[in-house]
């Protein structure tokens, strides 16, 4: 069978999150903290129609076209591919530029290779879908502890609470961005929000460097991520995080600057960390905070949603340039956002054939399937949500 037709739970507070879909679509959680009132228990409703049928279809093509859900001789081949495109740029940028517009081009260059790292082995490697062989998955899910992140946190924050509770404000981390920016209808606004349609835009790239040297570390340290709680990492898990982080530290400031004053080692840092923190920040931004994106909220007494799990999922999230083979290898599949967050436990090499299977037995339950047609449409559509969200407290 194709590996999906019984996936493993995915319940926030578990101690090896998969991320992949709630069994009977009835996550849980502890309330978050906070002065906004939530319900202590986030549910949805029980499995439907939809949902089984959809399984069913998606079962079927991978078994009658022969398509591994994971293990993939194409996954693993890409996997060489951007590891050694990554070494290449990082060797040329270290030991071998010379001048400074050879230094600028290798270190965006460098910053791209780690974000295809971070899209196409570590993403599946995180959500158990890059091999059936748990160890496996290990192994690429840690490709994120050497460029800087922490895999342990990453399965907690996006595996866990992102995928669980997409778009639901106060329990999906990824959509918040403290006070810095709102973009959520159900998050507090502030006023000098009505430039986030502006200023959020360079802050994308400086999140990454904040991600490699605060954010882990602060959620480490007070045992939450946003407002949700999660278990600190002991034993092995700890000694990856820490080995992690040494690691990164040594290839981005002690390797470097014992060739190159620290001052440029600093700047090509920065350099790559940006391209980096922008390249991630505006994949994501582009299939959750558009317009067309739904932004549900649950019952304040019950905690129940009005939805079903897997159409949740559908309408908090869009697609785009699904037609684009290049970008989509590049992304490693995520501008397939909609069948990542059905099926993350399926290599995302699938995604592109079973697209269209998807979108049809969404038009034919009445299920919202949107995508963006190009890059540009979702890039104003992204710009025009977060003018929308800072102008007004309403949804609009």
């Amino acid at each position: 069978m194709s590996g999906i037709a019984k996936p493993r739970v995915s319940r926030p507070l578990r101690r090896e999150p998969s991320g992949g879909e709630p069994s009977g679509g009835e996550p849980s959680g502890s309330a978050p903290s906070g002065n906004a009132p939530a319900p202590a228990r986030v549910t949805f409703a029980n499995w439907n129609e939809f949902q089984v049928e959809l399984r069913r279809r998606i079962d079927e093509f991978l078994l009658r076209s022969g398509r591994p859900a994971r293990d993939s001789i194409r996954a693993y081949v890409k996997a060489v591919v951007v590891l050694t495109a990554f070494a290449l740029f990082y060797c040329g940028l270290v030991f071998v530029a010379v001048g400074w517009w050879q230094g600028l081009l290798l270190a965006m260059c460098l910053g791209a290779a780690a974000a295809a790292i971070g899209m196409n082995i570590m993403h599946d490697g995180g959500h158990g879908s890059f091999s059936k062989r748990p160890w496996v998955n290990k192994l690429a899910a840690m490709t994120l502890d050497v460029v800087g992140g922490s895999s342990y946190i990453w399965s907690w924050k996006h595996g866990i609470f992102h995928h669980t509770y997409a778009n639901i404000a106060g329990y999906d981390s990824d959509i918040d961005l403290g006070k810095l920016g709102r973009v959520s209808p159900h998050q507090p606004r502030y006023w000098y929000q009505r430039w986030q349609h502006w200023y959020l835009w360079p802050m994308y790239g400086v999140m990454a460097i904040r991600w490699h040297v605060y954010d882990d570390f602060r959620d480490l340290v007070r045992g939450r991520i946003g407002s949700r709680p999660f278990p600190r990492p002991t034993g092995r898990e700890l000694a990856i995080l820490i080995g992690g982080k040494a690691a990164f530290f040594a290839l981005a400031f002690g390797i470097p600057a014992c060739f190159h004053p620290l001052w440029v080692v600093i700047v090509f840092y920065g350099t790559v960390a940006f391209v980096l923190g922008t390249l991630l920040s505006v994949v994501f931004q582009m299939a959750h905070c558009v317009e067309g994106a739904a932004f549900p909220s649950p019952d304040k007494g019950s905690g129940r949603m009005t939805r079903a799990w897997a159409v949740h999922q559908v309408e908090t999230t869009r697609d785009f340039i699904r037609h684009s083979r290049v970008r989509a290898w590049f992304l490693g599949g995520l501008n397939f956002q909609i069948e990542h967050h059905l099926f993350p436990r399926i290599s995302h090499v699938n995604y592109a054939a079973i697209s269209n299977l998807v979108e049809d037995t969404c038009k034919e339950f009445g299920v919202h399937y949107t995508e963006h047609l190009s890059l540009w449409s979702g890039l104003v559509s992204h710009f025009r949500w977060l003018r929308r969200m800072g102008s007004t407290n309403q949804a609009g």
